[in-house]
């Protein structure tokens, strides 16, 4: 009796059918030059397959739904297409802008705003069908439209963004999809240019382009106000030409301190969250693009504009110093940690390659051929807030 149990017992679990796979380990890959998405697992370090068809990806980049199965593209062309990631496929696609350079996902999922060059402002969508919810013209003026930069989430149907021709942030409510509620925060200081919220979703901080310094608004205060820092990080030295526009999009928190890239300088400034007063800087190899934190803020890793855009530079956090110098290829374009920063994946655009570094040893864990590789994007985001 026990021997035909235990039979049984074998046989049903033969019969079980093995699982599907899951989105965790999922990731893109965008190949600027084809209009194309490579399809990566994190965890094989192994390329899956690639979808084509996305348009002018010059200026890409991605966010995911919550539960990882959907990548949100957007094109500089003004594309917006849903992609399928366990199926390798396009969902659907909306043609919604003609200039468009990045985008955002809502708290809950729900909505997708597009942030647009031309016509200056955001459009939002349903997340599931990609159907209009909103359209925020950046009309500063009348007749007048902004160039939108540094959107993101924030907590409630909420996203904020920067006005780069108005110098203003703004930050729209969408809790009532039919009556958006836009609160205008004018004279925030030149040309901002990108911005982060930090991971708590408290602090949006805009850079500036046009001076020195920064603008921060503190989003938990009933009646926020902005305020300048940093002020003048760069007052009584002769600036550099800007060779490319740093990021401010990697979430570089780490502890108690942000690292932030300072514009057309040779170093990343170290940040107190808690004053916001700037308490170190660090010599860097050339003009920061990406300050990244890894996701345990040990390390912050470190890419550059041209003539330097073949070097990665690893800080560590603790001794406050570059430790380590890396060449892993020609014109490094973008990082991304994976979830538990054990490994970055660094695109080489020049080369063609992606290559796969361990965060420990520094040693090249993998190599991936992908065609004029630029942006890689995590599923991982899906639940971070500002990514």
């Amino acid at each position: 009796m026990l021997a035909g149990g235990a039979a049984l017992a074998l046989s049903g679990c033969a019969s079980v059918p093995a699982p599907s796979r899951g989105t965790g380990t999922l990731g893109v890959i965008v190949e600027r030059a084809r209009g194309a998405l490579t399809i990566v697992d994190t965890q094989q370090r192994a390329a899956l397959g690639r979808v084509e068809g996305l348009g002018d990806l010059s200026h890409a980049s991605v966010v995911f739904s919550r539960d990882g199965a959907l990548a949100y593209v957007f094109g500089r062309d003004g594309a917006l297409t849903m992609v399928d990631l366990p199926g390798r496929r396009i969902v659907r696609r909306v043609m919604q802008a003609g200039n468009s350079i990045g985008g955002a996902i809502s708290q809950d999922g729900t909505l997708v705003a597009a942030q647009n060059y031309q016509p200056g402002g955001v459009k939002v969508f349903d997340a599931r069908t990609l159907e209009l919810v909103a359209d925020l013209p950046a009309e500063y003026a009348p007749g007048q439209r902004s160039r939108v930069v540094g959107l993101v989430d924030l907590p409630g149907a909420r996203f904020a963004y920067s006005l780069f021709d108005a110098d203003a942030i703004w930050v729209a409510d969408l809790a009532d999809r039919a009556a958006p509620r836009i609160t205008k925060y004018p004279a925030i200081g030149r040309q901002p240019y990108d911005a982060l919220v930090t991971p708590d979703g408290r602090h949006y901080i805009a850079g500036l382009f046009g001076e020195d310094g920064l603008a921060l608004l503190d989003l938990w205060q009933p009646n926020p106000a902005p305020r300048r820092i940093l002020a003048g990080y760069g007052r009584g030295e002769a600036p550099l030409p800007v060779y490319k526009m740093p990021h401010l999009r990697g979430w570089a928190v780490a502890g108690r301190h942000a690292y932030l890239p300072a514009i057309g300088r040779h170093e990343v400034l170290v940040v107190d969250t808690a004053s916001w007063q700037e308490v170190a800087r660090i010599p860097v190899a050339g003009q920061p693009v990406f300050v990244m934190a890894r996701p345990d803020g040990r390390q912050v890793w470190v890419n550059f504009a041209v003539p330097d855009y073949g070097r990665v530079q690893v800080i560590d956090t603790l001794a406050q110093q570059v430790v380590r110098t890396l060449e892993p290829g020609k014109a490094v374009l973008h990082l991304e940690f994976t979830p538990r920063g054990d490994a970055v994946w660094i695109s080489c655009r020049d080369d063609h390659v992606v290559r796969v570094v361990d965060t420990t040893s520094f040693a090249t864990l993998a190599s991936l051929p992908v065609d004029a590789p630029s942006g890689i994007f995590f599923t991982a985001r899906a639940g971070r807030m500002g990514m």
